[in-house]
């Protein structure tokens, strides 16, 4: 079974040359986000959330690679679908408690606008989402 040094390595290959949106390295956000997470599949889920929605790794190719059955439902949970609206994807992993673990850490992270130098009006309505959501999965 791959360490959490495994999935840290694989994370950081996977989104070598992305950017987020303040135009830093984007392998920063999932690294925040998992150390707001103390269990290794907390951690382990959170460093990989963005790796099947934001780069070619499938949940089969990780599965091959040994990663466990919690951890790929986890972020099975985590990628939203294509087509998928925002609240119905909130709603999909609202019941999985390691996904709603790991996707208020990811809120946390999203909703600190400290990192972006402008916020702007297309920010602040994407940070009305965050919160709705945040509290949504709060409420469980």
């Amino acid at each position: 079974m791959p360490t959490l040094e495994d999935a840290i390595a694989l994370a950081v290959a996977a989104h070598q040359g992305q950017r987020d949106k303040a135009g830093q390295p984007y392998i920063l956000h999932p690294l925040r986000v998992m150390l707001r997470l103390s269990s290794d599949a907390e951690r382990t889920a959170a460093i990989l959330h963005d790796v099947v929605e934001d780069t070619p790794y499938t949940l089969e190719r990780l599965r091959g690679l040994g990663y466990p059955e919690d951890v790929l439902s986890a972020l099975d949970c985590l990628t939203k679908r294509e087509g998928e609206s925002y609240e119905a994807f909130i709603e999909r992993l609202r019941p999985h408690p390691l996904a709603r673990r790991v996707k208020l850490a990811d809120l946390e992270d999203n909703m600190d606008v400290r990192r972006l130098k402008d916020v702007t009006p297309k920010d602040a309505e994407r940070l009305s989402r965050y919160v709705a959501a945040w509290t949504r999965l709060r409420a469980e």
